[in-house]
């Protein structure tokens, strides 16, 4: 009997076929094995395929390697999450160039309820450690699960600091599972499988090369709710993680710093582009995540009642609909004129009722 991940697997080696056309056929065609047994014809009428894709699906032949990489993934009590199984985090779906699959040791959920993703530079100042280790502790009785990529500096520390505070915390590799880079981190990555976990979409043998980084970041990206951007310079991993979560619509958070800091020209950059909010608070980050409600006083529950205009209510009934909207999607769902709407919504700010999030997203307080 195959294994269910075979074809899935086998998908991801053929030429050509990448995370977005991989989801794309196993949407169109239900499966990864009826992608790998439909015609040639059916395959290359698939907008942006072709027959030249076509045929080299239904040449791939090397399902042997696959069958080893399940072995070796058996052996070694590794975990493939395929798209369309359950343990597949869910958050990741939403993204629309998901990892056809990811291998997976450990023993954190990976849909818990709450996940952040921390994520800064190799050569951190003492204030971004002491502030990392502050942060992490914060977020200890919030049952988080902490995200970040193994590597030196800020990351090493945010995956130290959640197993000191007994959070699980998982580490996204560049790299298949067979090894651990950096080196120097094998004793971390160890005690991360109790409380935690690793977690790539490279098989093994695949060398932590430098075109697998960006990769390794849209998951750390895109598995959790929100990122916290340490100190970064204004580029580098760190940023490339940033732009992913502010194009995949989660909250993006920056920690701000002096103007003459290197370390904290990429953080600046952000809130200054309104890409991310400034980081003041764990507090303040729970509360636009939506994890701590503000306690109501008997002051905010008079304001609560006050009475709105038309244009008001339209804008409150439409952010009563979803936890967040973007302004777009408010101008064409009220079809009130922009300055309406811009007159409503200041209004509805002043008196405490709706709160303006990074990437022109609102919801109401």
């Amino acid at each position: 009997m195959k294994d269910a991940s075979l074809f899935t697997i086998a998908l991801t080696q053929v030429n050509g076929i990448g995370a977005v056309q991989a989801k794309q056929l196993i949407e169109q065609f239900g499966s990864a094995e009826a992608v790998f047994n439909a015609p040639v014809k059916a395959l290359a009428a698939i907008e942006g395929f072709g027959e030249i894709k076509a045929h080299a699906i239904k040449k791939f032949s090397d399902f042997r390697s696959i069958e080893e990489e399940i072995e070796f993934c058996h052996f070694h009590h590794i975990n493939t999450l395929c798209l369309t199984d359950e343990a597949y985090p869910k958050r990741l779906l939403n993204c629309f160039d998901a990892p056809t699959v990811l291998y997976y040791r450990g023993t954190a959920d990976l849909n818990t309820a709450r996940i952040i993703s921390i994520v800064g530079t190799r050569v951190n100042s003492d204030y971004g450690k002491q502030l990392t280790e502050q942060i992490v502790k914060e977020l200890s009785t919030q049952n988080v699960l902490i995200i970040s990529g193994m590597a030196f500096g800020i990351d090493a520390i945010a995956h130290r600091a959640a197993l000191q505070n007994d959070l699980a915390t998982v580490g996204v590799l560049a790299h298949g599972l067979d090894t651990i880079y950096p080196a120097q981190h094998t004793n971390l990555a160890k005690e991360m499988l109790n409380n935690g976990g690793l977690l790539t979409e490279f098989p093994r043998f695949t060398k932590p090369d430098k075109h697998n980084f960006p990769r390794r970041n849209r998951i750390v990206a895109g598995m959790a709710d929100g990122t916290i951007v340490i100190e970064t310079a204004s580029k580098g991993g760190s940023m490339i993680t940033a732009e992913l979560t502010y194009d995949y619509n989660r909250d993006l958070f920056a920690v701000p710093g002096r103007v003459t800091d290197s370390k904290s020209m990429g953080c600046n950059k952000l809130i200054q582009q309104n890409k991310a909010a400034i980081f003041t608070s764990t507090e303040q980050m729970m509360e636009v995540l939506g994890w701590q409600q503000k306690k109501i006083t008997a002051k905010k529950q008079r304001e609560m009642f006050v009475e709105l205009s038309a244009d008001e209510q339209t804008i409150v009934t439409i952010l009563q609909s979803k936890e967040t909207v973007h302004i777009d999607e408010i101008y064409l769902t009220s079809k009130l004129s922009s300055s309406s709407v811009a007159v409503a919504m200041l209004n509805l700010e002043l008196q405490n009722m709706l709160m303006c999030l990074p990437g022109k997203m609102y919801r109401l307080m």
